[in-house]
């Protein structure tokens, strides 16, 4: 390269650094002006400490040492104090610290406490829709019940319940089928439900009721104590690793699977609606974002958890067993009786069910197509091009 060449490439690097400096310059100058104007698109130590202090009580359904199932509002809660910078700061309270666990949401709607986190299915005795946003038997898989909450109207449909009862209800959770059951003895037909003692929670335990058990309903922190001095002979109650902390597989040799009565497991935060509404737009974005991390988070722990627990009960002398498909038609004939005289009974829960029904008839068009071997699995008789076929049970 020439003397002359090489002042020229010197000169125009130059030139070139001056221009970004200034284009540098520029950018900056532009992002305090915007900031000075309220851009929504500000630092996040702008936006936090816009945000106004939010300290809540949120009593949780579960104990929050339970894997997954009792983790994930303190999770949530973890999270939202970070993004706030300590502006949104909760304590999470166990079950009977504050309110029993299955008081939760009248204890929100007298403003006893702010709010809390619950399985929406401990209502049913109060409010017989209630269990529909739990879960149904033979119903949703979890992917197609937040299909159904964020797309399908489901979020619409809960506000129209719950915002008369002065509730704001917030999809916070979501976990894998729960095991059917853990028995003390072989279970192989219907006949063998017949003055079983069992515990078990939501439209379920209106199944077995059916079929000649004897079904009560206790907590999560009960269940062990009954189970082991003979007050039942089997229960229900979470994911494997949830069941096998609780000590069932010292008592209950047998554990079921599928879960038939939950397929899925969904929990919602339950708001005060007028502590929702006089919260600003930005704190109650906020806390949805945090529950939708907690969806997303909740589903991932319990699929990512399961397999190892199995092995490890199954090493222990645990059976791991597969109910009979004859005793699985019995429970799905059952469940389809059970849904059509609860929705005879109430409205409000004759609607839902149709909601959820219409939906699961449109999302079937796609369901059959994609997943067409897990259908296959679940029902040989379901043909990929009948987009509205659905069990008995579906829900």
């Amino acid at each position: 390269m020439s003397k002359r060449e090489a002042a020229l490439a010197a000169l125009i690097a130059f030139a070139v650094g001056v221009l970004a400096a200034g284009s540098l310059r520029d950018r900056s100058n532009d992002a305090r002006t915007l900031a000075a104007a309220g851009n929504p698109l500000t630092t996040t130590s702008t936006t936090a400490a816009s945000l106004e202090v939010i300290r809540w009580r949120v009593t949780s359904a579960f104990g929050t040492h339970l894997p997954t199932l009792g983790e994930n509002p303190v999770e949530v809660a973890d999270r939202l104090r970070i993004a706030s910078q300590g502006r949104i700061d909760w304590t999470i309270d166990d079950p009977g610290e504050v309110v029993p666990a299955f008081a939760i949401v009248d204890a929100v709607r007298s403003g006893k406490i702010d709010a809390g986190y619950t399985w929406l299915g401990y209502d049913q005795g109060r409010l017989s829709a209630s269990v529909l946003f739990g879960a149904v038997p033979f119903g949703m898989t979890p992917w197609e019940y937040s299909a159904w909450w964020v797309r399908g109207g489901g979020l619409d449909v809960a506000r129209e319940i719950y915002r008369p009862l002065g509730i704001e209800p917030i999809l916070c959770g979501i976990i894998s089928p729960e095991t059917a059951g853990w028995f003390r003895n072989e279970i192989e037909t219907a006949a063998d439900l017949e003055g079983l003692k069992i515990r078990f929670a939501g439209l379920g335990g209106r199944v077995l009721q059916k079929l000649g058990a004897s079904v009560t309903m206790l907590p999560g922190g009960e269940i062990f104590q009954a189970l082991e001095k003979g007050a039942i002979d089997a229960t229900e109650f979470s994911l494997p690793e949830v069941d096998a902390r609780l000590g069932f597989n010292r008592v209950a040799r047998y554990n079921y699977f599928p879960g038939w009565h939950q397929p899925h497991t969904a929990f919602h935060l339950v708001v005060n609606l007028e502590t929702w509404n006089a919260l600003s737009k930005a704190a109650q974005a906020m806390i949805e974002l945090g529950c939708g991390n907690g969806v997303h988070r909740n589903l991932s722990n319990a699929e990512g958890s399961q397999g190892p627990v199995i092995a490890q009960l199954q090493a222990a002398g645990v059976q791991t067993r597969t109910l009979s498909p004859a005793l699985l038609a019995s429970l799905e004939k059952a469940t389809a009786e059970v849904l059509e005289e609860e929705a005879a009974k109430d409205a409000d829960f004759a609607r839902v069910l149709l909601h959820q029904r219409n939906f699961r008839i449109e999302y079937a068009r796609w369901r059959n197509l994609a997943y067409p071997a897990e259908i296959e699995e679940r029902n040989p008789d379901t043909s990929p091009n009948n987009s509205s076929a659905m069990s008995p049970g579906d829900g």
